[in-house]
């Protein structure tokens, strides 16, 4: 993976939506859901931790197959402590890469989710350090 283009969130602005609390049926529509019941702030349903949470746009398709493509928005949060299969954004050689870590004792694995790349061994690589943990990703539709 490239670079990240990396962005601040502005938590500081709320922007209440109209939200559609019963759900949005993908099978036959409910007659009972004609209405909007009540507001939904996306900034503090998705950051708990504003001043350490920052988001990025994906570039390149390492993660494809866990339904990350090029594009798409991540949430990534620097305060929390990775664990086995969480998808993090480490920093290594000089760049970011968005993959999923394995912590084996001092064993450190970064797995893409697209078999055209190689796992990455980075347990013996300096400078490597997990830059943060995705908590969401933001698709767009067309």
């Amino acid at each position: 993976m490239r670079n990240l283009q990396l962005f601040n969130p502005d938590s500081s602005l709320e922007l209440d939506l109209e939200y559609a609390d019963g759900g949005v049926h993908a099978g036959f529509p409910s007659p009972a859901q004609d209405y909007i019941e009540r507001s939904l702030d996306l900034n503090r349903l998705m950051i708990q931790h504003p001043e350490s949470t920052f988001y990025a746009r994906v570039v390149g398709d390492s993660m494809c197959d866990a339904d990350v493509d090029e594009g798409d928005i991540l949430v990534i949060d620097r305060s929390l402590e990775p664990v086995n299969g969480s998808m993090v954004v480490g920093f290594i050689d000089g760049e970011f890469a968005l993959k999923f870590i394995e912590i084996n004792g001092r064993k450190v694995l970064l797995h893409p989710a697209n078999p055209k790349y190689k796992t990455i061994d980075v347990s013996q690589e300096e400078g490597f350090c997990v830059w943060g943990v995705v908590t969401y990703t933001i698709k767009r539709r067309l």
